[in-house]
């Protein structure tokens, strides 16, 4: 079989596509132990004052990201450990990357079925981890390092929104096969819920309905409008990009594949905006105590999702320039129609080479993503073709993310020996 010279270019700039891709995965898998010792790769300290900008402000200007993979709760084999030993560090950066460098998709996604199909994008795209930090979770606050319980009104609303998510699930494979994104429910016939709406907003990363009546089904992520305050960067290689003025900081996220934007802090004594208006992200107020600059942060909209909060979020962020290299961040949490009380979170950022990173700062989901507009047509198209006796029921098709494939990091299965094991199971679905 002959091929055309433009079809050899495009097999041949795939192939270095493939390659480049490659070689990154496996460069951040195996970097992240040493082959002869097993143990953790020495990471060298860089020192040096923090710096000042030229009006006698810490400067915390730069591109900052995390360099190691800590997790948000503390894990249940960890429960009163707060640190991890060198010896632990290392056995999980070796049981990581032996995980994710084997060759075992077969025995996490049958080929070709939906669960295939729809973790595609999240388990393969994105198979990069960083070394095992030293602390075992990022929250601090309570001192079990996990989130606090949810109140009897919250964690209604949460059931309400789970039962209508599994009533709308229960007539496909995820269901039917016993898949973790059925967790709770089962299966059955297609439901008389299934033209409802749903009980609240549908909002949070991967939290959609299997339905596509319209974009408001479907997760956020998929609507290009993941990403929510406060971000711990969960994404392996997102950044923030912080800018100072006098009087004002913008700080640029870039919270995934074309996911992101830009947040400006006024550093102000004035009030907070009236609580008529809601935004997104917040209203955010800042203000200089000593080295640290705090920001307060209320008037989040109704349809904002942080962990099930929404419109009473109310956080308090300290960013400490501790150094030339070295950021940390805290956040202390609290919505006391959520949570039973406030939490804390403490991350350290790095500071990244502004010369290795010059790129356009612009999120780019919508730019030439006709994605969710082809997700919705292909929705009308297989409803023609069932009411013409011409194909599947679609109320059986498993279509979204969380609920027919789970919603976990890269490269790890849902359950069994290849979990994460930062993960205590059983996995936590929206």
């Amino acid at each position: 079989m002959s091929i055309s010279k433009k079809e050899r270019l495009l097999l041949l700039a795939g192939m270095a596509t493939t390659i480049a891709v490659a070689s990154l995965v496996m460069h951040a898998v195996t970097g992240r132990t040493s082959a002869t010792t097993g143990q953790a790769p020495t990471v060298a300290v860089k020192t040096g004052p923090a710096p000042k900008t030229p009006w006698g402000e810490p400067d915390l200007q730069g591109i900052w990201s995390r360099d190691v993979d800590v997790p948000l709760e503390r894990p249940a084999k960890y429960a009163n450990q707060e640190f991890f030993s060198d010896a632990e560090r290392a056995e999980l950066d070796r049981q990581i990357a032996d995980i994710v460098g084997r060759d075992s998709t077969e025995s996490r996604r049958a080929p070709g079925t939906e669960r295939d199909v729809n973790t595609e994008f999240s388990q393969e795209a994105f198979t990069v981890h960083l070394p095992v930090g030293r602390r075992t979770s990022l929250i601090v606050d309570p001192p079990d390092g996990r989130i606090p319980r949810l109140t009897p009104e919250a964690q209604k609303a949460r059931d309400a929104l789970r039962a209508f998510q599994l009533a709308l699930l229960q007539p496909t494979a995820a269901c039917k096969e016993n898949h973790p994104g059925c967790l709770g429910g089962k299966y059955g016939p297609v439901s008389p819920r299934r033209n409802e709406t749903p009980p609240r907003y549908v909002g949070g990363t991967g939290a959609g309905i299997n339905r596509a009546d319209g974009p408001e089904d479907r997760g956020l992520n998929e609507r290009c409008l993941g990403g929510a305050l406060p971000d711990f960067g969960s994404f392996v290689g997102g950044f923030s990009r912080i800018v100072q003025a006098p009087g004002e900081i913008s700080i640029f996220y870039d919270m995934g594949p074309g996911l992101g934007g830009f947040r400006n802090i006024p550093i102000t004594t004035a009030p907070h905006l009236p609580a008529t208006v809601r935004q997104w992200w917040g209203d955010s107020r800042g203000r200089w105590e000593g080295n640290t600059l705090i920001v307060d942060v209320t008037n989040f909209s109704p349809k904002s999702d942080f962990q099930g909060a929404h419109e009473n979020l109310h956080l308090v962020e300290r960013w400490t320039r501790l150094d030339a290299y070295t950021i940390e961040y805290a956040v202390t949490i609290d919505d006391p129609t959520t949570w039973t009380r406030s939490w804390t979170v403490k991350q350290e950022l790095k500071k990244q080479s502004d010369a290795a990173n010059r790129i356009y700062y612009e999120p780019r989901c919508h730019e030439g993503n006709y994605g969710l507009t082809a997700l919705l047509q292909g929705a009308r198209v297989t409803e023609r073709a069932f009411a013409e006796g011409r194909g599947p029921d679609p109320a059986t098709m498993c279509t979204t993310i969380a609920g027919c494939g789970g919603f976990v990091r890269g490269g790890f299965a849902d359950q069994g020996p290849d979990a994460d094991p930062f993960r205590s199971p059983p996995p936590r679905v929206p």
